[in-house]
C-alpha cells in the first residue's frame, strides 16, 4: 500500500542549501524595508508567503475558509507587528509559528463551542447544536484521491497538537528539523522525538486499517 507522506524514521538532519541562505537574506531585506513602512514589500511579502501558511493552516484545519481567514489574521498581524521584530527568528519561522498558534487557537475555540452548544441543547435551551466542520478537500487529495490518503488525513488530525504541527510542517512544507524546532520553540532531539511518535502513531493505525480492509 503507498501512502503519500513518508512514514520511514527520520533522515539526518538537512544542512542549509544555498537557495534557504539567499532566502534568509533577502527575507532580512524585506523585513527593513517593512519596517520602514513600504506597503510594495508588504504586498511582496504576502506573494511569498500566503500559499505556504495557508495551506499549513488549512493542513491542520482542514477548512478552505477557516484557513483564509487564518491566513488573512496572520498577515494583518506581521503588519501591525511588525516594528517590535527584532529577528531572534527567521521571518519564516515567525510567520510559521503565527499560522500554526492562531489554527490551534481556533481549534479550540470551535470545540469549546460546540460541547456549549451540545450541552445547552440536552437542557433544553433553543440551541442549534454546532456540527463537525466538514472535510474539505486537502490539496494533497488533488494529487492522489485513494481511500488510504483520507484514512492517513483523518489520522493525522488526531494527532496530539505538537505531533501534527511537527508532522505537517516536516512532510508538507518540508521544514528542516532545525527550523520546525525555531517554529515549535524547542529543540532538535524534541522535533525528532515528536516526529517518532507521530509516524509510529501513524503507522500502527494505517497497518491496522489495512488489516481490517
Amino acid at each position: 500500500m503507498a501512502y503519500l507522506l513518508p512514514l520511514l524514521p527520520a533522515q539526518t538532519h538537512d544542512p542549509p542549501t544555498c537557495a534557504q541562505l539567499i532566502g534568509s537574506a533577502a527575507d532580512a531585506n524585506l523585513v527593513a524595508q517593512l519596517q520602514s513602512g513600504s506597503e510594495a514589500a508588504f504586498r511582496t511579502l504576502v506573494e511569498r508567503y500566503q500559499d505556504r501558511i495557508y495551506r499549513t493552516v488549512l493542513s491542520l484545519l482542514r477548512s478552505p475558509e477557516e484557513a483564509e481567514d487564518i491566513a488573512q489574521e496572520v498577515f494583518v498581524e506581521v503588519y501591525q507587528t511588525i516594528g517590535r521584530f527584532r529577528g531572534e527568528a527567521a521571518l519564516s519561522t515567525w510567520l510559521y509559528r503565527l499560522a500554526t498558534s492562531r489554527a490551534l487557537k481556533n481549534r479550540r475555540k470551535a470545540r469549546t463551542k460546540k460541547r456549549f452548544a451540545y450541552f445547552t441543547s440536552l437542557l433544553g435551551f433553543d440551541n442549534d447544536v454546532l456540527h463537525e466542520v466538514p472535510d474539505h478537500a486537502h490539496p494533497l487529495a488533488l494529487l492522489e484521491g485513494q481511500q488510504q490518503l483520507q484514512v492517513l488525513l483523518d489520522h493525522v488530525a488526531r494527532l496530539p497538537n505538537q505531533q501534527q504541527v511537527a508532522f505537517t510542517l516536516r512532510h508538507e512544507q518540508e521544514l528542516s528539523y532545525e527550523e520546525i524546532a525555531a517554529v515549535l520553540n524547542t529543540t532538535v532531539p524534541a522535533v525528532e522525538s515528536l516526529l517518532f511518535r507521530a509516524r509510529q502513531t501513524l503507522r500502527k493505525h494505517l497497518q491496522s486499517h489495512s488489516y481490517h480492509v
